[in-house]
């Protein structure tokens, strides 16, 4: 997918304003379902998680990718600077699909029945249309770009 629908981009960008109020509590909730893969869990800082730094990280990223959906050239800085931390940390395509169901499913922990169908597919379109970049810079990064 090289563009999201417009459709998509409205709902996405209408949720800004929950993740700006929930956002920590999304992705600290996203680790805990993530963090029941051992191997998935030793490619993060531990101490960042301790400290309640990498959730906080992550928010702050998905509400700046929220806010700017429709225009991705604004946060590239932020996702080159994401993806070459995963090339440092052995973070791979194969990874992604993990960090989605964990992501979507704290969205429903958190919100409940405001994370309403809707909501949850336009966030996985938008995942994966943000996931696919990430994957194919950093497979560059690599050097194994196909």
């Amino acid at each position: 997918m090289t563009t999201l629908s417009p459709e998509i981009i409205a709902i996405i960008k209408s949720t800004a304003p929950v993740l700006q109020k929930h956002g920590v509590e999304i992705t600290t909730r996203m680790y805990e379902r993530l963090f029941v893969d051992p191997e998935i869990k030793s490619l993060f800082d531990e101490a960042a998680h301790r400290s309640g730094e990498q959730p906080k990280r992550l928010a702050a990223a998905i509400l700046a990718f929220a806010n700017n959906v429709d225009r991705i050239d604004a946060i590239q800085g932020a996702i080159d600077s994401i993806c070459a931390r995963h090339v440092v940390t052995h973070v791979k395509a194969e990874h992604y699909p993990a960090v989605a169901n964990a992501l979507l499913p704290a969205i429903k922990d958190v919100l409940g029945d405001a994370a309403t169908n809707d909501i949850l597919n336009a966030w996985g379109e938008a995942y994966w249309y943000l996931a696919n970049q990430m994957i194919k810079q950093e497979r560059s990064l690599y050097g194994t770009a196909s």
